[in-house]
């Protein structure tokens, strides 16, 4: 594997995780997903996470994955990494589901140490649903996830994606708040 092949091959296989919290934004509104409960005197996720939100965000990602698949069917046997077609969807499930899992955690964890909605709570905001992909595809595919994002040099390219995570969350967070679908730009 060549040194630009390295550092592109996270980006490609993450775009299902990466694209799931942005089009989220984009299909939220509607009843929240923790129906206005109460966990400990505060709200368990708050109204920012929306069934509708989830389930558009997760389809979104499940869309980019099967385009993705599409898209590279005939330049490589091995869709770029992702490995045939069949065993790729269950990742590309995993991956965009994941993603906003872990972004869920996230929000219940900063409602619960008592940050409201759209306050900041660094390296939380920018990797929850990070995690929360790796985590799940870790669970469809531990070999998957071993050889792609660890093994051999994939590791510096993993880091040069956790990297790039930071300036791609702030950037779509701007232009989410410049749209009026976020109301604070971070």
């Amino acid at each position: 594997m060549d040194f630009a092949e390295i550092l592109l091959r996270p980006i490609w296989l993450m775009l299902p995780a990466l694209v799931p919290n942005s089009a989220a934004v984009l299909f939220g509104g509607g009843p929240p997903m923790d129906f206005g409960r109460f966990w400990r005197g505060r709200r368990v996720l708050g109204d920012g996470k929306t069934w509708r939100g989830f389930i558009g965000g997760a389809s979104a990602g499940i869309i980019i994955g099967l385009l993705q698949l599409l898209i590279s069917e005939p330049f490589s046997s091995d869709h770029f990494g992702f490995g045939s077609a069949s065993s790729a969807l269950p990742i590309i499930f995993a991956l965009s589901f994941g993603s906003l899992l872990g972004d869920v955690c996230g929000a219940f964890i900063k409602r619960q140490a008592g940050l409201e909605r759209g306050q900041k709570a660094p390296f939380l905001d920018q990797y929850d649903f990070v995690l929360g992909a790796l985590l799940l595809a870790f669970l469809v595919n531990t070999d998957w996830i071993i050889e792609k994002m660890i093994s051999g040099n994939a590791w510096i390219g993993f880091i040069v994606f956790l990297l790039l995570v930071l300036g791609i969350h702030r950037g779509v967070n701007i232009i989410g708040y410049k749209m009026g679908k976020k109301d604070v730009p971070w």
